[in-house]
């Protein structure tokens, strides 16, 4: 090519895009993931940066990983304060975490009859609960599977429904996370266990 001008211009092209094509292929986009690919990610675990408690297998893992990589600095935040905090410490009350974005609930009160509890969900936080001392169980059901009963309030960030779904039974070792498309029904009374100490984590939703 006898024009060098020329010449520069088209390699500095291309330089830019191999650099463009190495970008598109590393960084994460929350809408290109699948539950294939979502449930491989869940299992490597590299999400909890050395946490040893377990994420129960019934997360939404698809959409776990869509939050997590929408919201990473934030999700890293939530488990390392369940890595770095000695829950059995933790005295009932709330704790800030990261502004308006994570804080914590602490309870340590008696669990109910089932029919002493409520469907619920939430927009604007996705709830991690931990049980932290004794048990309890928990139910969850898709959404579209429930009926309102409550309509949302935005004040309280919960709406109530009327539904059948599954119940596990929560002890520690394990962290349930609910997100605003599940409806959970938690504070469940186990036989023979009349109370626990429990964590409720509640992370901001990804806009």
């Amino acid at each position: 090519m006898k024009n060098p001008l020329l010449k520069t211009a088209l390699l500095m092209l291309g330089v830019a895009a191999l650099g463009f094509g190495a970008r598109a292929q590393t960084a994460p986009a929350a809408d290109t993931w699948t539950k294939k690919k979502a449930e491989k990610w869940f299992k490597k675990r590299e999400w909890a940066k050395g946490l040893k408690l377990n994420v129960a297998e019934s997360v939404d893992k698809l959409e776990f990983a869509k939050q997590y990589t929408a919201n990473q600095a934030t999700w890293d935040k939530a488990f390392a304060y369940f890595r770095d905090t000695n829950l059995d410490q933790l005295t009932p009350g709330k704790y800030p975490v990261d502004g308006e974005n994570i804080f914590a609930a602490v309870t340590d009160n008696p669990t109910k009859d089932f029919d002493k509890t409520n469907w619920e969900s939430h927009r604007k936080y996705i709830d991690m609960q931990y049980v932290v001392q004794g048990a309890e169980k928990i139910g969850v059901v898709p959404m579209a599977k429930a009926t309102v009963i409550k309509p949302y309030e935005e004040a309280r960030d919960v709406a109530n429904y009327s539904a059948e779904g599954k119940l596990y039974e929560a002890r520690p070792g394990t962290i349930y996370i609910f997100f605003p498309q599940d409806v959970h029904r938690p504070n469940i009374k186990v036989d023979g266990i009349e109370k626990d100490k429990k964590l409720v984590l509640k992370v901001r939703v990804a806009s």
